[in-house]
């Protein structure tokens, strides 16, 4: 057994032990409200923690198992997520062609760029490519109703859902002092600081918090922020074994990612606004679908990823 593989397999043993403390936690609480007045938060608290075994487990196997299936698990995310963003889009029939590229054309190919390693192509293969080939098929079909939306509204799908999102898997190009299979651990970290500062920004903003950031789209306050900032800071030290940072290096890190998904959860929460759904899906219940699971981390991972690039060459 390689290095890399115990150590996500001590990683797992400790995040399930972890897990355990977090719903022993929320049963507690759950315990301590009377049943005359349930609580919502606690409730709410309690779903996202089960959900969240079914992530822990899925991604210790894909990890476990190499940098295929790690690649592939996240274009079949990307994918799910694209669906549930484009199901709330401006579209007409003259978009079908436009879609069908997006899903099984640009989709595939900016993760075979990943999968290959061809950071310089992967990186422009959407923002610039698929960005001024989409309005042009669309224009081909000759309908110019909504045009500009219809247009904006895929181009932003493959930005967040695919894009954004392909930057977890392109981790695993990172050039690693301490070996290269040791990328897979880097996206172990993302997705927990991430995953877990969400947890506490939540639980502690809706137990602590007065002092609401946007009241008009998300229930978030400054109180639930600045512990979940102190809470990220020191996981990101705590878990600084798994990555090439010092404690200090991967505290700020961890920081930072938490922070770009954190107003990356505020967009989303802005977006569902203007379309008048509360879930993307309801593909799990009392959290809705991919893009509720992902949001945080969609926003996070190209600048985790271009600044752990720029550290590490």
């Amino acid at each position: 057994m390689t290095e890399t593989r115990l150590d996500i397999l001590t990683l797992f043993a400790g995040v399930v032990l972890l897990m355990i403390a977090l719903t022993l936690f929320g049963e507690y609480m759950r315990q301590r409200a009377p049943t005359s007045a349930p609580r919502p938060v606690v409730e709410t608290y309690l779903t996202r923690v089960n959900s969240w075994w079914g992530m822990v487990t899925l991604l210790a196997f894909a990890a476990l198992a190499g940098q295929f299936w790690i690649t592939l698990l996240f274009a079949f995310a990307s994918f799910a997520a694209l669906r549930e963003f484009l199901t709330y889009a401006s579209k007409r029939q003259a978009d079908h062609l436009s879609l069908a590229l997006a899903f099984f054309a640009f989709l595939p190919l900016q993760y075979l760029f990943v999968a290959l390693g061809w950071i310089q192509m992967f990186t422009v293969f959407i923002p610039v490519y698929a960005f001024l080939l989409l309005p042009i098929v669309s224009a081909l079909r000759g309908d110019p109703d909504k045009f500009l939306a219809r247009v904006a509204g895929t181009q932003w799908g493959l930005m967040i859902c695919v894009f954004c999102l392909s930057h977890v898997p392109a981790l695993l190009t990172l050039p690693m002092p301490t070996g290269s299979d040791r990328a897979i651990l880097m996206i172990v970290f993302l997705v927990m600081v991430v995953q877990l500062g969400d947890l506490i920004e939540y639980f502690a903003g809706r137990q602590l918090g007065e002092h609401k950031l946007a009241p008009s789209l998300s229930p978030k306050t400054a109180e639930g922020v600045v512990v979940a900032a102190i809470g990220v800071f020191v996981i990101g030290a705590l878990l600084a074994w798994i990555t090439p940072f010092s404690a200090l290096g991967a505290a700020i890190m961890a920081l930072m990612a938490w922070g770009a998904g954190w107003m990356g959860n505020l967009v989303f929460a802005a977006i569902k606004r203007d379309r008048g759904v509360k879930d993307w899906s309801h593909l799990i219940p009392g959290q809705g679908g991919f893009l509720e699971q992902l949001d945080s981390v969609i926003f996070a991972a190209p600048l985790f990823f271009h600044v752990s690039l720029l550290v590490l060459e």
